[in-house]
């Protein structure tokens, strides 16, 4: 069964970021997301989005990050109609029961990647995405770090967000 990202929100008393699937429903499923994790997803999701880019390929090297940019303001434009508020109810009872994430991993199908999120239990969530929505997703997480105080907010302008490099792996 396809399970539908709901929301991805930062949780003040827990400092880390939760993320709610399926939220009100009973295939639900929701995990925390560190911020070392939530960074290494940032860092290397954008990375392998301008790595498989077609239109950052085809830019002059000095117009590249105008491209990349374009094309995640394209993103987000086009998958505004799709975003809703959850209901905080349903966002308390995801975060009651949030187990924390180890991996997370993003593949290429086809045109589409493939997002998997596994816990430290059995659960997870695995999905199809195209690449609007994979934006739409790492555009929720930077969001959710900025309002964690763990990135400073862009500047207006700004071509891409600041990911600090690390060398760690997207694991826990």
């Amino acid at each position: 069964m396809l399970r539908v990202l709901t929301s991805i929100v930062y949780v003040p008393r827990e400092d880390r970021v939760t993320v709610a699937i399926n939220a009100g429903r009973a295939d639900s499923w929701s995990c925390w997301l560190t911020r070392r994790l939530a960074l290494a997803v940032l860092q290397r999701g954008t990375e392998y989005l301008v790595s498989t880019s077609d239109l950052a390929q085809r830019a002059p090297a000095e117009f590249r990050c105008e491209a990349v940019a374009f094309e995640r303001e394209a993103a987000i434009v086009k998958t505004a109609p799709a975003m809703s508020s959850t209901p905080p109810a349903l966002l308390k009872a995801s975060t009651d029961t949030a187990e924390l994430a180890e991996r997370l991993t993003i593949s290429r199908e086809g045109d589409a990647f493939r997002l998997e999120l596994r816990g430290q239990g059995e659960h997870g969530a695995a999905g199809s995405v195209n690449r609007a929505e994979l934006q739409r997703i790492l555009q929720m997480l930077y969001t959710a770090v900025v309002q964690a105080n763990w990135l400073p907010a862009p500047v207006t302008g700004q071509g891409s967000p600041a990911v600090p490099a690390e060398s760690k792996t997207a694991r826990h």
